[in-house]
């Protein structure tokens, strides 16, 4: 795959972002939950998005959860990744959105929002750059700003974390240290 190229008027808007907020089912995990026997739950993510979202953190981008449903496996997960603002079991997303923007006096245009499907609308209307995935309701892709070309799961968010990188002028560094 060659390097994307983005319009101007995407790259001014990533370029404005200090907060990416991401849903979980459909975008960081591919959509589908497992559940087992016992009753457990099974979910997949890519370690792809998982270095993105950690190199957006160390650039001094924060990044946050807000998912409707609760998983103890989306805990584990933002632990490993160091994300502190995860929201969880979140009937109303709008408030946690927020109270986060609230808690780091941030304002819309400063917020990234991915999403997948129709819950997830409202968040990313009221936010800087509104994103969803490739598989994304065909509604949602509609209203977004950009759609990525991965699907939920399988790489999405790590173009994401690319873009607004790019944005900054801070991906050539980022690959630069791992040459």
């Amino acid at each position: 795959m060659t390097k994307p190229s983005y319009s101007e008027e995407l790259l001014r808007k990533a370029r404005n972002i200090k907060l990416l907020i991401c849903d979980v089912d459909g975008v960081l995990s591919n959509g589908q939950v497992i559940i087992g026997n016992q009753g457990e739950e099974l979910k997949t993510f890519n370690i792809k998005d998982g270095l993105g979202l950690k190199s957006l953190m160390k650039h001094k981008v924060e990044v946050a959860i807000i998912t409707g449903r609760r998983s103890e496996i989306v805990e584990k997960r933002c632990r490993e990744l160091s994300i502190k603002h995860c929201y969880q079991g979140q009937a109303d997303k709008v408030a946690a959105y927020e109270e986060l923007c609230d808690t780091l006096s941030l304002e819309a245009s400063q917020v990234c929002h991915v999403g997948d499907d129709l819950p997830d609308l409202p968040l990313m209307q009221r936010s800087g750059l509104g994103v969803t995935v490739a598989d994304g309701h065909w509604f949602v892709r509609q209203k977004a700003d950009w759609i990525t070309h991965h699907n939920g799961g399988f790489g999405a968010v790590r173009e994401i974390t690319d873009l607004i990188l790019e944005s900054k002028s801070l991906l050539e560094q980022l690959h630069q240290e791992y040459c």
